[in-house]
C-alpha cells in the first residue's frame, strides 16, 4: 500500500489561499502565549493553585495539537491521534502504577488533580500536546525519500524526540515538584533508568498505531506549508527554552531527598534539565528547522 500520507511534506506556493491561514495562525500563537504563561507560573512563586497552573499547561499544549493537527490531518485524523494517546497513555500509566511495568515503581501525588483509576486525568491529556509536536518534528527530520518504511522510521525518530522532552522534565516534576513519586529513586536525579525505556516504548506504540492509521487513509494528510510546520518546531523550542528558564529561580529548600534516601541539589536538577533542553531538544528543533529551509529551497528552484 502506498504511504502517501507519510510522503515528504509538500511546501506548496499558494499566495491567494495562504491568507485563510492567518486567523488560525494567530490563534496558534495565542495558544502558545497561554502555554508560556503557564510555564512561567510553574517556575516563579505566585498565589495561583498549582493544579490550576498544571491544567493551563496541559490544556494549552493539547489545544495547540488539536488546532494544528486539524489543519494537517483534518478533524478526523487529529481526533484519532488524540484518542490513541489517551487510550495507550492511560493503559500504560495505570499498568505502571499497579505493577511497576514498564516505567518502574511509582505513584501520583495530588499535584495533577483528580484521577481516572490510578492516573490523573490531566496526565492522560498531557500525552496529546507534546506527543503531537514531537510527531511533527519527526516527520520533518526523517528523509522519507530514502526509506521504504516511513511508517516505522518516523515513529522511531519521533519517540526519541519525545524522550528528550521527558529526560529534561521528569526529574523536575517528580523529585522537585512531587507530581509523582518514584518509590525506589533512581540515578537520574531520583528517576530510574527503566522509566525512559518504558516511556520510549509507550510513545513508540502511540506513533506506530497512528502511522498505520495514516497508511490506511492515504488522503487524510494535507500539504503543510513552511510557516505551519515552523509553528510546531517553535512550540517544541519554547518548551526547551522554558526548561532553561528554570535555572533562574532559586529553590527553597536547596536540597531534596528522594524516597530511596539520596539527597539531590535542586540547582543541579534544573541545570541538567537546561543542558538536555539546549543540546538535545535544541538539536532536534534546529534539525527540523533546517529541513524546512532545505525543502523551501527545493521548491524555489522548481
Amino acid at each position: 500500500m502506498r504511504d502517501s500520507a507519510l510522503e515528504p511534506i509538500a511546501l506548496v506556493k499558494r499566495p491567494p489561499g495562504k491568507n485563510r491561514l492567518l486567523p488560525v495562525s494567530f490563534f496558534l500563537f495565542a495558544i502558545m502565549a497561554a502555554y508560556l504563561c503557564a510555564r512561567g507560573l510553574e517556575i516563579f512563586p505566585n498565589p495561583i493553585s498549582r493544579t490550576a497552573i498544571v491544567a493551563l499547561d496541559v490544556l494549552s499544549a493539547m489545544a495547540f495539537a488539536l488546532v494544528h493537527g486539524a489543519r494537517q490531518y483534518h478533524l478526523r485524523g487529529i481526533l484519532a491521534f488524540a484518542a490513541i494517546c489517551i487510550v495507550v497513555g492511560n493503559v500504560s500509566e495505570n499498568l505502571g502504577v499497579v505493577t511497576g511495568f514498564p516505567f518502574g515503581r511509582y505513584y501520583f501525588a495530588e499535584l495533577m488533580g483528580p484521577k481516572l483509576f490510578h492516573v490523573p486525568v490531566l496526565l492522560g491529556l498531557a500525552y496529546i500536546g507534546m506527543a503531537y509536536v514531537s510527531w511533527v518534528l519527526g516527520c520533518l527530520i526523517v528523509d522519507r525519500s530514502s526509506t521504504s518504511t516511513p511508517w516505522l522510521s518516523i515513529p522511531l525518530v519521533a519517540s526519541l524526540i519525545m524522550l528528550a522532552w521527558d529526560l529534561a522534565q521528569d526529574p523536575v516534576w517528580s523529585t522537585v515538584l512531587h507530581g509523582w513519586v518514584w518509590l525506589d529513586g533512581g540515578p537520574w536525579f531520583g528517576v530510574p533508568v527503566s522509566n525512559y525505556f518504558g516511556w520510549y516504548a509507550t510513545v513508540f506504540v502511540i506513533y506506530l498505531i497512528f502511522a498505520l492509521f495514516l497508511r490506511s487513509k492515504p488522503t487524510i494528510e494535507r500539504p503543510l506549508n513552511p510557516a505551519w510546520s515552523r509553528s510546531a518546531v517553535l512550540f517544541y523550542a519554547l518548551c526547551a527554552a522554558e526548561n532553561v528558564l528554570q535555572t533562574a529561580h532559586r529553590a527553597d529548600p536547596a536540597f531534596l531527598q528522594d524516597p530511596a534516601g539520596r539527597m539531590w541539589r535542586v540547582a543541579d536538577i534544573t541545570a541538567a534539565s537546561a543542558l538536555v533542553s539546549i543540546f538535545v531538544m535544541g538539536a532536534f528543533a534546529a534539525l527540523a528547522w533546517i529541513k524546512i529551509a532545505k525543502q523551501e529551497k527545493l521548491v524555489s528552484r522548481v
